[in-house]
C-alpha cells in the first residue's frame, strides 16, 4: 500500500523536472529503499558547504545555500539580516505568515494557496529545489489546500517546512513529501495541531533535526520538548542561526530551539537563552 502511495506522488511530479533525493520508493518497510532520481537537477557531493538556517520571528525562517540563494518562510515582510531573499514561501493562514505587498525586487514569491485551485511549485534555482505539498486549512472556517508544507531540497540535504498546519499529514501527504532531515514545525499547541498530534506527526517523520516555531508560551514550549525527549535529544542555543549538511547532521534526532533574531515581541522575548533555560526538562 504504501510503495503504491508513493509511486502515484512520484508520478504527479513534472516528468524530467529535478532530481529528488528526499523521495524514495519504500516497499516492504523498514525494508528496501530505492532512491528516487529524475533528470535536470544536480545533487550535490558529500562534504559540500553547509546550509545555514537562521530563525527570524513567528514562522519566518532564512534559509541560505552553499551557492548563495537566500529564502525567507512564511514570509511577512521580515526576512533576516542580509540582502533581500531571491526566494519567499507564504501561506493563508493569517496576516502574519504571508503579506499581499512583497518587495517587488524578490524574484520568485511562492504562495502556498490559489484562489480556485491548488498551488503547484517546483522551482529550481542553483543549488536547491522548492516543492509544495497543499494541506488545508480548518480553524477560522474551511480553505481546502489553503496551507503547504514547503520542502527545500539542497543537495542532498532535505528541509521541510509544515506552515500552518491545521490536521495531520495524510499517507498521500507523507508520500510527497518523502523524507525530512529538518523540520520546522508550529508548536503552539493551539492554533495549529494540538501537541499530542504534532508529536506524533514528527516522530513518525524522524527528522535529525526539529526547529520549533510558531510558540505562544514558555509552558506550551516547555510540554512540547517534553513530549519528545524520550525519543529526541534536546538542545537550547545561543545563536539564532544553525549551520547543517546532510554528513553533519546530529547521529540521534534532536530538537534545537533556537531564540528569535528580533527581540521586539511578546513571542519572542521568552525564546531568549536565560528564559528557556529555566524550563526544566
Amino acid at each position: 500500500m504504501r510503495f503504491s502511495i508513493l509511486l502515484v506522488a512520484l508520478l504527479a511530479l513534472p516528468s524530467g523536472a529535478f532530481a529528488s533525493a528526499c523521495l524514495t520508493f519504500v516497499e516492504n518497510w523498514p525494508g528496501k529503499v530505492q532512491l528516487v532520481s529524475l533528470d535536470g537537477f544536480a545533487l550535490a557531493a558529500k562534504g559540500a558547504a553547509p546550509t545555514t538556517i537562521s530563525y527570524v520571528s513567528h514562522s519566518t525562517f532564512r534559509i541560505e545555500t552553499p551557492e548563495d540563494v537566500v529564502i525567507a518562510t512564511d514570509y511577512f515582510g521580515a526576512n533576516g539580516e542580509g540582502r533581500l531573499p531571491d526566494v519567499v514561501t507564504m501561506n493563508h493562514a493569517h496576516a502574519t505568515h504571508y503579506t499581499d505587498y512583497p518587495d517587488k525586487r524578490i524574484p520568485h514569491v511562492l504562495r502556498g494557496w490559489k484562489e480556485g485551485g491548488k498551488a503547484e511549485h517546483y522551482l529550481a534555482l542553483r543549488d536547491v529545489l522548492v516543492r509544495n505539498i497543499p494541506t488545508d486549512l480548518r480553524s477560522f472556517g474551511f480553505e481546502a489546500d489553503g496551507n503547504s508544507i514547503f520542502v527545500f531540497e539542497i543537495g542532498e540535504l532535505c528541509i521541510g517546512h509544515l506552515g500552518h498546519l491545521h490536521h495531520e499529514p495524510s499517507e498521500q501527504h507523507y508520500a510527497e513529501i518523502g523524507r525530512l532531515d529538518v523540520v520546522m514545525a508550529p508548536v503552539d499547541g493551539t492554533y495549529t495541531l494540538n501537541l499530542q498530534q504534532m508529536v506524533r506527526v514528527l516522530k513518525r517523520f524522524k527528522s535529525r533535526i526539529v526547529l520549533p516555531m510558531h510558540a505562544f508560551s514558555p509552558s506550551g514550549l516547555q510540554r512540547f520538548l517534553i513530549g519528545m525527549e524520550d525519543e529526541f535529544d534536546i538542545r537550547i542555543e545561543a545563536s539564532n542561526s544553525i549551520q547543517v549538511s546532510e554528513d553533519t547532521l546530529p547521529t540521534k534526532p534532536t530538537v534545537i530551539v533556537l531564540p528569535s533574531g528580533f527581540i521586539t515581541t511578546p513571542y519572542d522575548e521568552f525564546l531568549t537563552l536565560k528564559q528557556l533555560q529555566m524550563i526544566h526538562l
